[in-house]
């Protein structure tokens, strides 16, 4: 016994790091990389815990600056104005549906708020924005990443289908995709599938649908703020890499000479968020595995058939064009 634990030890020495360089490459996804770190913590172990704890919350608010040079602040600007109406409804009812759902089943109030603003926002993104502003645990972020994920392949593989079905149209079908699936990356591939109008109208509604995660973020940046400080006397976490986001946006917009630096900027956030992700699964324990049951599942997929219906039908009757 002692030997097995000792040589399970020296495998997660090698595997841990191994593991988080193969997530650099592009032919690893998010949820792959979410999934590998869970298994190789839950099965093996992760020796590095402690560091990988330190280096997760420092890598996840990197990445989501660094996203923000991938975005035109002016394209997206002017679409997100176009129909903020419904923006404001749609993510204002998501959020509250989604706290009276935790409420009723329960869910721990964190994980309960990730899965929620995911649903509302945009997915993996967004709960990497308000995870840290909130100091939620990490196997909360497993958790609601681990839920958004499973939602996110789910509809990569019913949207297109149903959209056919509905004989929806390729701006009815793009629009339906941005507002009701989790991550922009879903968005583009269930779009793809649709047609070149859907893929352009799904990527640029998302895209300023992402936006909102900066009013978001410090919202629950202030009311989690006056609630830790009442209760401990501590303030909590400010969201300022928020600000690196917008920033980030903001030059690549205004000074065109720097798009093909925000590009590859972009990028690297994007495969450095993917090895985020695989260091959130590797915090996870076994311990923290056996607390979590089933409800965070069940609140994600109410949420999610909820507003995916509702947004659907909205859509067909003509309220949301």
């Amino acid at each position: 016994m002692e030997n097995a634990a000792r040589g399970s030890k020296t495998l997660g020495h090698y595997l841990i790091p191994a593991a988080g360089l193969l997530c650099l490459a592009p032919f690893i996804s998010s949820a792959t990389a979410l999934v590998l770190g869970i298994v190789i913590a839950v099965v093996i172990g992760n020796p590095y815990i402690a560091k990988t704890r330190k280096l997760t919350s420092s890598l996840l608010s990197l990445s989501v600056m660094g996203l923000g040079a991938g975005m035109d602040l002016g394209v997206v600007g002017r679409v997100g104005l176009a129909g903020i109406g419904y923006t404001v409804v749609g993510i204002s009812c998501t959020l509250v549906l989604g706290f009276l759902i935790g409420k009723f089943l329960k869910t721990e109030r964190d994980t309960s708020v990730l899965i929620s603003v995911g649903t509302a926002i945009c997915g993996g993104s967004a709960i990497a924005a308000v995870a840290p502003t909130i100091r939620a645990k990490h196997h909360e972020i497993s958790v609601a990443l681990g839920v958004v994920f499973l939602l996110n392949a789910l509809a990569l593989v019913i949207f297109p289908p149903i959209g056919h079905f509905l004989d929806l149209t390729q701006h009815q079908f793009g629009l339906w995709s941005a507002l009701a699936i989790h991550d922009t990356s879903s968005v583009v591939g269930s779009t793809l599938q649709y047609g070149p109008e859907s893929l352009e109208i799904g990527t640029t509604v998302k895209l300023a649908r992402a936006l909102w995660i900066v009013p978001v973020t410090f919202l629950f940046g202030y009311l989690f703020a006056r609630g830790q400080k009442n209760q401990t006397g501590e303030k909590a976490k400010r969201p300022w890499f928020i600000l690196g986001f917008l920033i980030a946006a903001a030059l690549v917009t205004w000074i065109p000479d720097l798009r093909p630096a925000g590009h590859v900027v972009n990028e690297i956030a994007k495969r450095a968020l993917v090895v985020t992700l695989f260091l959130i699964g590797a915090n996870l324990t076994k311990e923290t595995l056996r607390t979590v049951g089933v409800k965070p599942l069940i609140q994600g997929i109410s949420l999610w058939a909820t507003v995916a219906s509702c947004t659907l039908a909205a859509i067909v009757i003509g309220w949301i064009h």
